[in-house]
């Protein structure tokens, strides 16, 4: 793989490379990027394995190879503390919470002193803490050069670093927002770079279309009204109609949320429009944003901060305009509800076009690395959502010993996963294996609801049978606080969905077994989905095989992909969905898995951790 990579490095050229777990892609990707001499920019997909080639496997490659490489690691402009905002955070009446207050203080005092400004070297104040949103600046509220603390930003430093570097780290977020697109400063880097390296390649579709569309949130529409009042207190205090507007405004998006009574849910625009009360509350709120946007173009000259509010709000006006508007055949119009917000979506259906064709400005290699490109070596799927037809491709299998490190067991008799008892007969189902495994499982699921039906009923099964393991739920930490008590506890099991299908890495006897529900394919009531799949008939395509099909046989992959790390782990691969079996789609994907012993005896999975020989014949 490292030769493959060296080739597309010196001809420049576009590859697309899949190595299983294990085979040590990123030694096979640095080692000819730090010898090539040129500046090379490195994407993943998580922060977490952006800080882990940072500070762990860069520093070993480097000293290694002893190369004079320099190396910058960068991130979004959320990751940085913002003078300007937090001196005006740390002035705000408003924050009446005595933790709130406490906490930007510890911010205020980290900012004197670390070089870096990175609040994740402040252990001190939680990731989740409404205090970061005082204390960073966002796309939307950055000053750029007009702002006071120019000179001390750690933005710009931490630009200025990587601008200076040979190899510079960075995440696929903010490849698109601030690389990509352009964005204040960080544009430079692109067109100085020979080489960008994509790892965990697989997540780019998604993440492309988010940034090649447009939103709206909520959130979005209370920050700014949130900092025109703020502004205004500061630069425009005998003009009180402006903080009034900007009270009116946040009353106005408040409401929108209120009038959905679910937890979560997505659906087209049409849909969204005919639901009761949602038009005219879209309505109302444009009209107030638009009466906001007019007294903000009489201010806007008293200060920077208003100036950057009324822009603001011309863009968000524009952005509701748009989705308002009906839809065409190039894109989706959709809203997500979460749970504390609203967001208007415009997606395109297709990015392919638009991605290849940022690849054709200027001479550099391009190469696409995951542990999950290709359905059985084939390609397809993936070069055509990005549109890279005739880029070189490779495929190199893991060294592990799957037949004899790993069993692959799907239950005999399961009712259909769209059925309401479905996620009970999962527990049940998993219970056995569960004790025999001794915890240490990760149990993984295809929805937030599914997860959170399936913990109530653990703890039940706990309570009721004596038998009881440590049961962590995605949600109630952060992941990365969740991974380091699953590891140090040794015997515990976790729930999680789609955050813990991927980037994961819990090698050794802690994580011995994995159930996953059902398969991954997306809910066919997906507003994108659907009107994707509109479009592939329309094309005279088959969505089902063409997309939905490859699409979930990689996610399953990553998920399946959490059980085996080293050469010395064994465990159990449990997938209760028997369309596994029993469909005749179920054939080319678990021919897609790793190569593992199967069984639908759940003898056999118990035999497995009673390290007897299971005498399993191939399905």
């Amino acid at each position: 793989m490292a030769r493959r990579v060296e080739a597309a490095l010196h001809a420049r050229t576009v590859a697309v490379l899949e190595a299983g777990t294990g085979t040590g892609k990123t030694l096979a990707y640095l080692v000819p990027a730090m010898l090539s001499g040129g500046k090379t920019i490195i994407s993943t997909g998580t922060k977490t394995l952006q800080d882990q080639l940072y500070h762990r496997d860069i520093p070993a490659v480097r000293e290694a190879l002893g190369v004079p490489v320099t190396v910058a690691l960068l991130k979004g402009r959320a990751n940085y503390v913002c003078h300007y905002h937090l001196e005006r955070g740390l002035s705000d009446a408003r924050l009446t919470s005595r933790e709130l207050a406490g906490h930007l203080r510890q911010i205020a005092r980290f900012a004197a002193v670390d070089a870096s400004g990175d609040r994740m070297a402040l252990k001190t104040v939680p990731e989740d803490s409404p205090a970061w949103a005082y204390a960073v600046s966002s796309r939307d509220n950055c000053l750029g050069g007009d702002c006071p603390y120019q000179r001390d930003c750690f933005v710009l430093k931490a630009r200025k670093r990587a601008l200076e570097a040979d190899l510079v780290v960075i995440n696929h977020h903010l490849f698109f927002a601030d690389v990509w697109l352009k964005d204040e400063g960080a544009g430079e880097l692109l067109p100085a770079a020979n080489a960008v390296i994509f790892d965990e390649a697989h997540q780019l579709p998604e993440v492309a279309s988010l940034f090649f569309g447009e939103s709206l949130t909520s959130g979005m529409l209370l920050e700014l009204a949130r900092d025109v009042r703020e502004e205004a207190d500061q630069a425009a205090g005998d003009f009180l109609q402006l903080n009034q507007a900007a009270t009116d405004f946040e009353q106005a998006v408040r409401p929108l949320r209120l009038l959905f009574n679910v937890a979560q849910q997505r659906m087209p625009a049409l849909r969204a429009r005919n639901h009761p009360g949602f038009s005219e509350a879209l309505a109302e709120l444009q009209a107030r944003l638009d009466r906001l946007r007019g007294l903000l173009e009489t201010q806007a000259e008293r200060s920077e901060g208003l100036k950057n509010c009324l822009a603001r709000s011309e863009l968000a006006l524009a952005r509701l305009e748009r989705w308002r508007a009906p839809d065409d055949e190039d894109s989706i119009r959709w809203l997500e509800v979460g749970s504390h917000a609203v967001m208007l979506h415009i997606t395109p259906l297709n990015v392919s076009e638009l991605f290849s064709r940022q690849l054709e400005a200027g001479a550099r290699s391009w190469l696409f690395t995951s542990a999950t490109l290709a359905v059985r070596g084939d390609f397809s799927h993936f070069l055509h959502e990005l549109g890279l037809e005739g880029a070189q491709t490779g495929c190199w299998d893991s060294p592990f010993d799957y037949a004899s490190q790993a069993l692959l067991y799907v239950p005999q008799t399961m009712p259909d996963p769209n059925t309401p008892e479905y996620t009970r007969a999962v527990v049940e189902a998993a219970w056995p294996v569960l004790e025999a495994s001794g915890g240490r499982a990760f149990l993984l699921f295809t929805s937030l609801r599914a997860m959170n039906e399936a913990h109530g009923l653990l703890q039940a099964r706990m309570a009721d049978t004596g038998r009881h393991f440590p049961l962590l739920l995605q949600g109630e930490k952060s992941r990365t606080e969740l991974l380091a008590e699953f590891r140090d506890l040794g015997n515990a099991v976790l729930l999680g969905s789609q955050t813990f299908w991927e980037g994961i890495d819990v090698a050794g006897e802690a994580l011995s077994l994995v159930v996953i529900d059902r398969l991954p394919f997306q809910p066919p009531d997906d507003p994108v989905l659907a009107a994707r799949i509109d479009a592939l008939k329309r094309a005279g395509k088959n969505a089902f095989f063409d997309y939905q099909l490859p699409h979930a046989i990689i996610n399953l992959k990553q998920g399946a992909g959490r059980l085996i790390r080293r050469e010395s782990d064994r465990g159990v691969l449990m997938i209760c969905d028997t369309r596994l079996v029993d469909k005749p789609y179920g054939r080319r994907i678990w021919q897609a898995l790793p190569p593992m012993r199967r069984s639908r005896q759940l003898a056999d999975a118990l035999a497995f951790f009673a390290m007897e020989p299971a005498l399993v014949q191939p399905a």
